[in-house]
């Protein structure tokens, strides 16, 4: 029953600016409390007529946030859960907080939560960015994840999929769908030295595909000998990454755009061209694309670094029990220049307390990436200190490298400075807060001259 809404919506925006006042942050309380006295709360919300949703395992809220920031900088309201959950509750809350008239919605859609989310909210557009293994505890397998999209995805949502994704493109078998692509760089190769890789058999007739060229895990283009299949082209595809201008070159049929870079992470590269596609979709002119991609920055809580007497201190967003997300940045540390200490606290802050013991994701994660000459000191910190530790004997590192703490917050009194150029802090997104403690505390002792 309607009124049942109207019960809902006052007691969870009492509960909102009771958050406020005790400046709590409680993301998706009000959405709890919405959803239990109405389960169909969003069933009565009245949303803007254009609704655009970003999904995926990798990307979800650099991409969020990036769409949000074109469309402020072109003068849009917008609703979003950008402050809150991806999840079911999490959009609810993010509703009540902004009851106001807005021209548009943007809403990260937590995977799994799909479902319960797609019943009453139909995004027009639905961008998606990849489909990875995740949390052993939530999302399993690959497939799992895709047949729960698909089994409740709105057919009139207009899907901007990753072309070199071969499992993102089994989503909406019969939802209009346009693709994006990187093609083949000079740097790009066969065979990647990744432990996992989901996608190594055709989705057709279950032979072993082949690669032309990969990036990670299994983003890349796929083919298949024996039956013919071949990973999908891009509408919107880059033809070149020109990393020394800064500069990439989209393609759509035969008009060349090109945009600067906002980041040199080929994940990120992959984020923003999954941008610009969707805008162009929407008629967004380049200057109007350009003027919202030049005012963006990564969120300061999963990249951000400082330099203190010649040693950069970077924090950096490394998602726990999520193989994928972990590799990655494992990779782009190795690669990068100068010797370097991390500090290694990328497990669940919460573990001991709500969340999962189940550590088998570690070795999905490719920590063989930190048996490197560059690498000169690793401190762990936190619950899972010494499965960390064993994972990475298991990956060759010397254990004369490592030191180990179940207090995240001693990792500082481990560390040197000594031949060290830079300091890696990897942090889950739960742990974001303790990473800038401890970015503070190293700060203060390489100040003071204890480090």
């Amino acid at each position: 029953m309607k009124f049942r809404y109207y019960i809902a919506l006052v007691t969870a925006k009492l509960a909102y600016y009771m958050l406020k006042i005790l400046r709590k942050s409680g993301t998706i309380v009000p959405g709890r409390i919405a959803n239990r006295i109405c389960p169909d709360f969003l069933k009565y919300v009245k949303l803007p007529k254009t609704i655009i949703g970003v999904s995926g395992t990798n990307g979800k809220t650099t991409v969020s946030n990036m769409v949000i920031s074109i469309l402020e900088q072109n003068n849009y309201r917008v609703l979003s859960n950008k402050k809150g959950a991806n999840v079911h509750a999490g959009i609810v809350s993010a509703i009540i907080a902004n009851h106001t008239k807005k021209d548009i919605a943007v809403f990260e859609i937590d995977e799994r939560s799909s479902k319960r989310v797609y019943k009453y909210i139909k995004p027009n557009y639905i961008v998606f960015t990849n489909i990875f293994r995740d949390s052993t505890k939530r999302n399993a397998n690959p497939s799992y994840i895709i047949d729960i999209i698909n089994s409740s995805l709105p057919k009139t949502s207009k899907l901007i999929i990753n072309a070199d994704d071969i499992l993102c493109s089994k989503i909406g078998k019969n939802n209009k769908k346009i693709f994006y692509s990187i093609d083949k760089q000079r740097e790009d190769v066969r065979k990647k030295d990744n432990i996992v890789n989901d996608a190594s058999i055709c989705p057709k007739c279950y032979a072993k595909l082949e690669y032309q060229y990969i990036r990670y895990n299994h983003i890349g283009h796929a083919v298949c000998k024996n039956c013919g299949f071949e990973s999908k082209t891009g509408d919107y595809h880059i033809d070149l990454i020109d990393y020394n201008n800064n500069q990439i070159q989209v393609y759509n049929k035969n008009k060349c755009e090109k945009y600067n870079i906002i980041s040199n992470s080929i994940m990120n590269i992959y984020n923003e061209l999954a941008v610009i596609t969707l805008f162009s979709e929407l008629k967004f002119g380049k200057q109007n694309i350009e003027k919202g991609l030049n005012s963006i920055q990564i969120v300061e809580t999963r990249y951000s670094k400082e330099v203190v007497n010649n040693i950069e201190i970077i924090n950096y967003l490394a998602k726990g029990q999520n193989p994928v997300a972990c590799s990655n940045v494992f990779e782009d540390i190795r690669k990068q220049d100068g010797t370097k200490l991390i500090i290694l606290m990328t497990n669940d802050v919460h573990d001991n307390i709500e969340s999962s013991e189940n550590v088998s994701w570690i070795y999905d994660c490719d920590y063989e990436f930190l048996n490197h000459s560059s690498i000169k000191h690793i401190v762990i910190g936190g619950p899972r200190a010494k499965d960390d530790y064993l994972r990475l004997l298991l990956a060759g590192v010397d254990k004369k490298k490592i030191k180990y703490t179940s207090n995240p917050y001693d990792t500082p009194n481990f560390i040197t400075k000594k031949g060290i150029d830079k300091i890696f802090i990897l942090h889950d997104v739960y742990s974001a807060d303790q990473a800038f403690k401890i970015r503070e505390d190293i700060k203060d002792k390489i100040v003071s001259g204890e480090i």
